[in-house]
């Protein structure tokens, strides 16, 4: 028989067995194919063994009920205690489901990732331990009838040193095999014979580790590897510095999000060799990293790293990447550019690496050498390098989804434990909601893969923090343990304080996890106060920028143009101040102000969701969507003088670097960054995506973005590339660097720009300008502390963000009296109409020029 096209029924503990029966007249049975080939003879199965199913009703027991809450309609089976003691035998093989109804039978295939779960445990180590000497090889594959390894000597040797089988263990599931010390830099495959549903019949699978840390180049093999071994480390790895955090608290850092590609590949004070790759990072002379140290002196905590966990879609061997070549002589608003990016597009080293394909081992085509250790000691130089001027690292990690499923050659969970690792709808269709196989984390092992390899690379490489991918598509559950195992780990016997590692992530609730479809997920509203994980804040974000992700590009916010005209929809506007002023405040649930209607409304009124300021990480731009600068030139009115859009563009780096809560910075929106419109840059190569930190390059008329993105906004985007006036000079990139470096500056000098606590942040922080009689487009925000529990200079900070096309003159009566003046770094900044920004404590009244973000301080008396 064919495989068959659905599995409807569920064996979701060793004896329940769920199935949408609607025929409440309707008998089941179990049919068991130990070798597949499954058939029906007439109405009878031939070839199987057949065990009736009992009905017990339709009401799941509560435990199977939040474990499987989108199977809750449906009725529940109970197996013979037969097949229930020969459960594990049973799920070695083929499994259907016939249906005995009126008018003949129906069949179906049978989901069995929650009898595994319930049946198999094993919370020891996977992959291959190193120790004395000896290796041990684990997998966990109990649906497997055979494992055996193969080892070779080298990356690509063809005739294997040596084939041993694995030994299975029926209660875990672990099949397991002890070597030697030479098997330490062997490479390794596995031979899994196991059945597959979706090829009906018993396949035997040659497939990597699932739990590899160390690979052969492309992928193709992986390598047993002693992590301590020093030769793996860099000379100084365990130095003091790279193991002590030095920031206090999550609310003090500071995140700048980068590309390991992006960062260097054309960056030429960095040797040819090294552009692209980790090593990059550990030039100390380069641009690049200068670039960095600046804005480490200045305030900035961590680098954030897109993907560096193996991933599918780039080719690791140099010498067969193509490039576009030089495509400078085409116009700015030319489509030849994106015509020759696209040509090669899946044969160039460009990828963002949200395609994984093994959890805990580096990508090689960022590695100078790409076959085995040699990338891990290269991570680990990059880890060290940003470690030396101050900057902790923050991995990007991707458990969401996996680039292939099934027998594909570029699947791996698939191929060991077939149907397991992945979610599928309550038919058995996989689901792909999040671009490609979505992974089921609600399953026992899935969650045990996202914890172990959090924890590995905290331990081996020393990193500070993870950025979950599509948060939203786990649940709180798993975070929750995700969370428990970085909080075990400890300077002493890990080398590193898990306490002090961060989570963060997109905490988004859609497709099959909206309404809690899978469980309680990890959402913003669902982690907040919890102390897990923070989220990522899409309400101020929408403000600054105006509009959402997908809305249109005419849509203006605070810092890209909306208050350059009066508008014909003030309420609107006065709508957005406040969404703004609840992002300054944290984004916080209960913080309380008097909103544009007069009344005092609570930030919940306005977007707000967060318990404490450290669940909140504000954002204007990521790698996803345009850049704030592109956004910008969209946005704003076509006429306005690039002066004058820097001046916006520092606004939004104003307000996210003196908000309350984690404030996070797309990498090279410090310096205007463009990827001359492109929404989706992913594909895009180095000619839109590199970043220039020498101002010689700006990605902005690089040539129309790439059409199977961007074709639909090319009629309008072309005018705007082709506008020399829209091109910034490097004069222009300078003083949007100068203003980001003053704000980090400004947040650093004052705990008030920081504070832990909502209780805090709704004691000292007011807003002045609120109300129906408010000047739109100035947000007035106060900071106290005239008892000097928090900041021993200063009593009382004062930051006007004034986006308006004019100056703002401005009366507060609350701060009349008040010897405010302008903070000493900026009455020394680099822009002189923030220089002239004053404070007339007669009158209580502010004059801060059009576009600017003052800052005003009260000293302390004595």
């Amino acid at each position: 028989m064919d495989p068959l096209p659905s599995a409807r029924a569920h064996w979701v503990d060793r004896a329940t067995i769920l199935f949408p029966a609607d025929d409440p007249q309707a008998s089941l049975t179990l049919a068991f194919a130990p070798d597949g080939g499954f058939r029906l003879d007439g109405e009878t199965p031939a070839g199987c063994e057949i065990f009736p199913l009992t009905a017990t009703g339709t009401r799941l027991p509560v435990g199977l009920a939040k474990r499987f809450p989108h199977l809750s309609h449906g009725a529940v089976f109970r197996l013979p205690e037969e097949a229930i003691l020969r459960a594990r035998e049973l799920l070695r093989g083929e499994l259907v489901v016939v249906e005995t109804r009126a008018n003949g039978e129906r069949v179906t295939g049978v989901q069995i990732p929650g009898v595994l779960d319930d049946l198999f445990r094993w919370d020891g180590p996977l992959g291959a331990e190193v120790s004395a000497g000896a290796v041990t090889l684990r997998l966990w594959a109990p649906t497997a009838r055979r494992v055996r390894v193969i080892l070779w000597d080298g990356p690509r040797m063809a005739e294997p040193a040596e084939r041993r089988d694995l030994e299975r263990d029926d209660e875990s599931g672990l099949w397991s095999v002890r070597g030697e010390a030479p098997w330490v830099g062997r490479y390794y495959l596995y031979e899994v014979e196991v059945y597959v549903p979706a090829t009906g019949r018993v396949e035997r699978n040659a497939v990597t580790d699932p739990w590899c840390v160390s690979l052969a180049r492309n992928s193709r093999r992986s390598q047993i590897l002693d992590l301590e071994d020093p030769a793996l480390a860099p000379e100084g790895w365990n130095d003091r510095w790279i193991r002590q955090g030095a920031i206090p608290a999550f609310e003090d850092r500071v995140i700048y999000e980068l590309h390991v590609r992006d960062f260097s590949a054309e960056d030429f004070s960095v040797p040819d060799v090294l552009r692209g790759t980790y090593g990059a990072f550990a030039r100390p002379d380069s641009r690049g990293v200068r670039h960095l140290r600046g804005l480490a002196e200045a305030g900035l905590t961590h680098v954030q790293l897109l993907p560096v966990a193996d991933f599918t879609t780039v080719d690791e061997d140099r010498d067969r990447w193509r490039e576009p070549g030089d495509l400078s002589a085409h116009r700015a608003d030319s489509d030849a550019q994106q015509a020759a990016v696209a040509a090669i597009a899946d044969e160039d080293p460009y990828n963002w690496g949200y395609d994984p394909w093994h959890f805990m081992a580096p990508e090689g085509s960022y590695a100078r050498q790409p076959d085995g250790g040699a990338r891990l000691k290269e991570v680990r130089e990059m880890v060290q390098g940003l470690g030396r001027i101050g900057l902790g690292v923050i991995l990007d990690v991707v458990f969401n989804h996996t680039h292939e499923a099934g027998l594909d050659p570029c699947s791996v969970l698939d191929r060991v434990v077939p149907g397991y690792y992945h979610r599928r709808d309550a038919d058995g269709r996989l689901l792909t909601s999040s671009c490609c196989p979505n992974t089921a984390s609600e399953h026992r092992m899935m969650e045990k893969l996202m914890v172990d390899a959090v924890v590995h690379w905290a331990r081996h490489f020393r990193v500070e923090g993870f950025r979950l991918d599509l948060m939203g598509h786990h649940l709180v559950e798993n975070v929750s343990a995700v969370r428990a195992a970085l909080d075990r780990l400890r300077p002493e016997t890990d080398g590193v304080d898990g306490r002090r590692i961060q989570l963060l992530g997109e905490g988004w609730s859609f497709a099959e996890m909206t309404g809690e479809g899978r469980g309680r997920n990890a959402s913003q509203k669902n982690l907040a106060g919890r102390g897990l994980a923070a989220t990522f804040d899409d309400r101020l974000r929408d403000a600054l920028r105006g509009g959402g992700p997908f809305h249109g590009a005419g849509e203006a916010g605070f810092a890209t143009g909306l208050f350059e005209s009066e508008g014909d929809d003030p309420q609107a506007r006065l709508d957005l101040m406040d969404r703004l002023r609840a992002g300054l405040a944290g984004g916080l649930v209960d913080f309380e102000w008097l909103d544009h209607r007069g009344e005092r409304r609570s930030g919940q009124a306005y977007g707000g969701y967060g318990r404490a300021p450290g669940d909140v990480i504000h954002y204007a731009a990521a790698h996803d969507n345009e850049t704030f600068f592109d956004a910008l030139q969209a946005k704003a009115p076509m006429d306005l003088p690039m002066a004058e859009r820097v001046r916006l563009q520092n606004l939004a780096l104003s307000v996210l670097l003196l908000a309350q809560g984690v404030p996070f910075l797309h990498g090279g929106m410090d310096l205007l960054r463009s990827k001359s419109g492109d929404r989706n840059s992913y594909n895009s190569g180095d000619w839109f995506n590199a970043l220039d930190f020498a101002g010689d390059a700006h990605r902005w008329g690089r040539g129309l973005p790439p059409a199977v993105e961007n074709a639909d906004r090319w009629p309008w985007l072309g005018p705007l590339l082709a506008d020399p006036a829209l091109r910034p000079s490097k004069a222009d990139l300078a003083a949007c660097s100068a203003h980001c470096r003053e704000m980090l500056a400004l947040r650093t000098a004052s705990p008030l720009f920081r504070l832990r606590s909502a209780v805090e942040v709704q004691r000292r922080l007011r807003f002045h300008n609120t109300g129906p009689a408010q000047t739109p487009g100035v947000v007035v925000m106060s900071l106290w502390d005239e008892a000097g529990e928090f900041d021993p200079g200063y009593g009382l900070w004062v930051a006007v963000f004034n986006a308006r096309p004019d100056l703002w003159e401005g009366i507060s009566l609350s701060l009349r009296g008040r010897v405010l003046t302008l903070h000493p770094l900026l009455c020394d900044s680099a822009d002189e109409r923030v220089r002239a920004a004053t404070f007339d404590a007669t009158e209580g009244a502010f004059r801060v020029p059009a576009r600017t973000t003052a800052v005003f301080c009260e000293a302390r008396a004595g």
